[in-house]
């Protein structure tokens, strides 16, 4: 295992690190939003190493990465292209690339930009950066902005954050959202949930609460033609659980890009529980060709 921090930008450095054999194809973790790379279970990071030069990363106002949006702002799309500087550092040519939620459309703007930089891509609870329609299976269509939305649970969590809680008080609202995140397709693992958010914590050094993908522009992310000319193999994960995204948001992602495969991952939701890491590597390597 290899930790270290590049430049991606002027007055940004990101955290990295690699695990896995260094001659071994690359793959790139992108997480979620406001996520640090160690929302990827070690488990998993584990899993895809054996295989794979594993890399992952904490995003701008993340974890160890420079936390500057009030002094820097930047646009969602600078996120992608952090994503690549990555790799540039790394001297990486190609890479495999997965990505989890807003890492899902993160990997979708890869895709359609930059296709010459992967060799493949994994989407997971994330929704289709496309205006085409979801076509049921009997034909009718549905327009993406009325398919199914973030359980009201969630949106009523995010809206009502408390921004004065002692660092204890903070794990404790981290982990019942992750009890939401989690979904009713697996029992919630409060023990596992709040020692992850504890080891997130302890990564970062502090328990401060950053908006700044929140905040950041999301415009101009919509990329409808270039998602159906795709011609990276592509692989969507469905957790029918999923209460962010809930279905058919991944039949739909699955729909727009085109050659896109579909797997379902039973009892998913917007997290990675013990429970679907072995059926979600077995997945990913099987799509990689490891």
């Amino acid at each position: 295992m290899h930790q270290h921090h590049v430049d991606v930008a002027p007055g940004i450095r990101l955290w990295v690190e690699e695990r896995g054999p260094a001659d071994a194809p690359p793959l790139l973790l992108i997480m979620g939003a406001q996520a640090s790379g160690l929302g990827w279970p070690d488990e998993l990071v584990d899993a895809l190493a054996e295989h794979h030069r594993v890399i992952r990363y904490d995003h701008r106002d993340t974890g160890r990465s420079s936390w500057a949006y009030e002094e820097r702002p930047y646009a969602i799309t600078d996120l992608a292209d952090d994503a690549l500087a990555v790799l540039d550092a790394l001297a990486v040519r190609r890479a495999h690339v997965v990505g989890m939620s807003l890492g899902g459309m993160l990997t979708q703007l890869l895709l359609a930009d930059h296709p010459d930089r992967l060799l493949s891509a994994t989407l997971i609870g994330t929704s289709a950066l496309s205006t085409a329609p979801y076509v049921h299976p009997d034909g009718t269509t549905t327009p993406p902005e009325e398919l199914p939305g973030i359980d009201p649970r969630i949106l009523d969590m995010w809206a009502n954050r408390p921004t004065d809680l002692d660092p204890e008080q903070e794990l404790e609202w981290r982990t019942e959202h992750w009890r939401l995140l989690n979904g009713d397709g697996i029992p919630f693992d409060a023990g596992a949930a709040r020692a992850l958010e504890r080891r997130i914590a302890e990564h970062t050094g502090h328990t401060r609460i950053s908006t700044a993908h929140g905040q950041a522009d999301h415009s101009g992310m919509l990329r409808t033609d270039e998602l159906a000319r795709n011609e990276v193999p592509t692989l969507v994960v469905s957790g029918p659980a999923e209460p962010v995204f809930p279905p058919p948001h991944a039949r739909h992602l699955a729909q727009v890009i085109r050659g896109a495969s579909l797997v379902e991952v039973p009892g998913m939701g917007h997290a990675l529980p013990r429970q679907v890491l072995e059926p979600l590597a077995e997945a990913i390597l099987a799509h990689t060709g490891a």
